[in-house]
């Protein structure tokens, strides 16, 4: 980890803390691995709960240091966690893993939301695929939106098999697919087939699917996919038949754009690019609820 992101780190929480925290939290990330992390455990009892405040220069910072990374939303206690996680010493792998595995095999909730967190912080990223593939799996709501929404490590490390499972997972946990870091770039055929089957599964229930999931399929468009699109427009929700206009217009696939011929204004607006994605992009997909 750059001393350039602990340092953006230190200076937001600086920011966010009283004279009395933030020398807390100094002492402490100076501090020995074991006194260190015993403070990781602690922090609630010497931090406020409140949210952190932080500027679009300081979040566009880190943002370019780390792709994808953000702290926008983020609780005292949280960023405080994810940096203390950052002075631990990393020089010896063994006890580095070591340390941050004890945290992992004994954190609550809210630890485990900081241990995720900082993963595309920690050193020897590959050391925590597996914890990060069985976040995508657990039942805490806070814990997977740690993962899956805005953190840029699954995009980087997850195979395709897990990334497929971890987009499915937010879609039917309607929760904003839009929050996925390397949504577009991790775009694949199998979880554009795999998109498919499960909106006719929705279907067949009387269910709906959240229109911006098609965004995953247009550069895979085939007969079974254009078929879908035409199941959208008849479907007679607008924000249906929208993202089956610009799914179609982007794919150039000539059946799906013949469906197109009795909607010319959506046509013309997808084309144009007065309609884009950008428009379907809501969380307000029935249960979300955004994480503290």
């Amino acid at each position: 980890m750059s001393d350039y992101v602990q340092n953006k780190l230190r200076n937001i929480i600086e920011a966010n803390t009283s004279e009395a925290e933030f020398s807390w939290l100094i002492q402490k990330g100076a501090a020995d691995a074991l006194e260190l992390m015993t403070a990781f455990v602690a922090s609630p009892r010497f931090l406020s709960k409140k949210i952190i405040e932080i500027t679009q220069p300081q979040s566009w910072e880190l943002n370019i240091e780390i792709p994808g990374f953000s702290a926008e939303g983020w609780s005292l206690v949280r960023l405080s966690r994810v940096w203390l996680l950052t002075q631990l010493d990393s020089s010896e792998k063994e006890t580095y893993v070591k340390n941050i595995s004890t945290l992992f095999d004994t954190a609550e909730m809210n630890e485990l939301v900081a241990l995720y967190s900082a993963l595309p912080l920690l050193s020897y990223p590959d050391e925590w695929l597996f914890r990060a593939t069985d976040a995508v799996r657990s039942n805490m709501g806070f814990v997977f939106d740690a993962i899956a929404l805005h953190n840029p490590y699954p995009g980087k490390y997850f195979s395709e098999q897990a990334w497929n499972q971890l987009v499915l997972k937010t879609i039917f946990n309607d929760k904003p697919i839009h929050f996925i870091e390397s949504l577009e770039s991790r775009m694949n055929e199998n979880l554009a087939m795999i998109l498919s089957d499960f909106a006719h599964e929705r279907w067949a229930a009387g269910r709906s699917v959240a229109p911006q999931v098609w965004r995953l399929v247009s550069k895979f468009m085939n007969d079974v996919l254009a078929s879908d699109m035409k199941h959208l427009l008849k479907s007679g929700h607008l924000q249906n038949q929208q993202a089956a206009a610009i799914a179609s217009v982007e794919s150039g696939y000539e059946p799906a754009l013949n469906l197109l011929s009795d909607y010319p204004e959506l046509e013309k607006a997808a084309r144009s690019g007065a309609l884009t994605w950008t428009n379907l992009e809501t969380t307000d997909l029935n249960t979300y609820v955004p994480q503290p």
